[in-house]
């Protein structure tokens, strides 16, 4: 069966200069399960986005060649209409003025926390009525409605406790990715995951298993030896 759309499909594109601070941004975007792809001027990016489409563009002002208020500025020009966060560390009136008036809907003054970006991220695509596409994700036979926090499969609703249900949502944002169990027990167990051994989240995954396809037969859950388990 087809695969489904996922929340993996929201796409941020980033434009910074300055390589820490890209791979800083591309990480924590990534965890939170966004699709990032990221530029360190504004050459290319506009064949990207016509090819790509992506949801969201956070753009550094301060850019080589094209001044990042100017790169958007011509993108709305153009008839692009994809939401624009500017990071940057003009922080003045005028200079924020400056960029909400190049078609700029928000603003992270540098140097800014993992957390505002991820809010402001996620505010602005709630705000642009992008999350509001990707309440369920789908697939094979699964939808996950992560507002309601149901699960169902193939059209009847399975019960699942809150650990079942985000160790569920973290194999579906990662699909046909090896995953540790040490990124299980951060991602599902949290603060609690120093106190979970690796057959503790092998007991966890099985139920879950039994759960969602307890005839096998679309064999979700792989085993990776040595690593963890991989989910398709």
């Amino acid at each position: 069966m087809q695969k489904e759309p996922l929340d993996q499909t929201i796409e941020i594109v980033i434009i910074e200069d300055e390589e820490d601070i890209l791979e800083l941004i591309e990480y924590h975007l990534s965890k939170e399960g966004y699709v990032v792809t990221g530029f360190l001027s504004t050459e290319n990016v506009e064949q990207f986005i016509e090819e790509e489409t992506p949801s969201l563009l956070l753009v550094d002002r301060n850019l080589p060649g094209m001044e990042g208020s100017e790169f958007v500025a011509y993108l709305r020009e153009s008839g692009y209409d994809l939401p624009v966060i500017f990071l940057t560390a003009q922080d003045k009136d005028f200079e924020l003025e400056e960029g909400f008036a190049a078609g700029g809907d928000d603003y992270i003054c540098k140097p800014f926390s993992p957390k505002e970006l991820t809010l402001r991220v996620k505010a602005l695509l709630k705000r642009s009525g992008v999350l509001q596409k990707q309440e369920r994700i789908k697939y094979k036979f699964l939808t996950l409605n992560l507002a309601k926090k149901d699960l169902i499969v193939d059209g009847q609703i399975v019960p699942l406790t809150n650990l079942e249900f985000k160790l569920l949502h973290t194999f579906m944002k990662h699909i046909d990715k090896s995953l540790t169990r040490d990124f299980l027990r951060d991602e599902v167990w949290g603060m609690e995951g120093d106190g979970i051994n690796d057959n503790a989240v092998n007991v966890a995954i099985n139920r879950l298993k039994n759960k969602i396809d307890p005839k096998n037969e679309q064999n979700y859950f792989h085993p990776v030896w040595g690593v963890g388990y991989n989910f398709h």
